[in-house]
């Protein structure tokens, strides 16, 4: 419990950090009219990163490999579902037994933390195999990325079903 309300309290000071910075997208607006271009294709160049990253886990799980779904999920991550937060270690025994056979994201928005991290948030539809059974959901998502040692780990992720 220690460590969940460490991470909430990290991931919410980073968040706050970005807000205070004036760097969400909803401010990014008035920002980049005055921000430099190398700011601007900095903050850009981040975001495709991400972005990437986050459609490389998807893409994993829709090939079944959870080695490199592991791989892109920090150790010490926090994942948050409608069953309640998990380890990484819970979310890849979960994920053993799921395969994506389709997705598509939406509505992606980003919000810089800082050089080396970010946040992005989307709309999922997916369609796929949960232990035996075909599913299509719909679900809103929240993670939060960062460079470690030269690598992108996802650090947070939520989901929250879509009605």
């Amino acid at each position: 419990m220690k460590t969940f309300s460490s991470l909430i309290l990290i991931a919410l000071m980073a968040a706050s950090g970005a807000i205070l910075l004036g760097r969400p997208r909803a401010l990014a607006a008035a920002y980049r009219v005055t921000g430099s271009s190398a700011s601007q294709a900095s903050e850009s160049a981040l975001e495709d990163q991400i972005v990437a990253k986050e459609r490389e886990g998807l893409d994993a799980l829709k090939a079944g490999n959870v080695e490199l779904f592991g791989k892109l999920t920090a150790d010490d991550a926090l994942l948050l579902d409608a069953h309640g937060p998990a380890s990484k270690a819970q979310v890849l025994q979960n994920v053993a037994g799921f395969t994506l056979t389709d997705y598509s994201m939406e509505g992606m928005k980003f919000i810089p933390l800082s050089g080396d991290s970010g946040l992005i948030s989307y709309k999922i539809s997916e369609k796929g195999n949960s232990h035996g059974k075909e599913f299509t959901a719909q679900a809103y998502i929240s993670s939060i990325w960062a460079r470690r040692a030269g690598n992108w780990v996802c650090l947070f992720s939520q989901e929250t079903a879509a009605r």
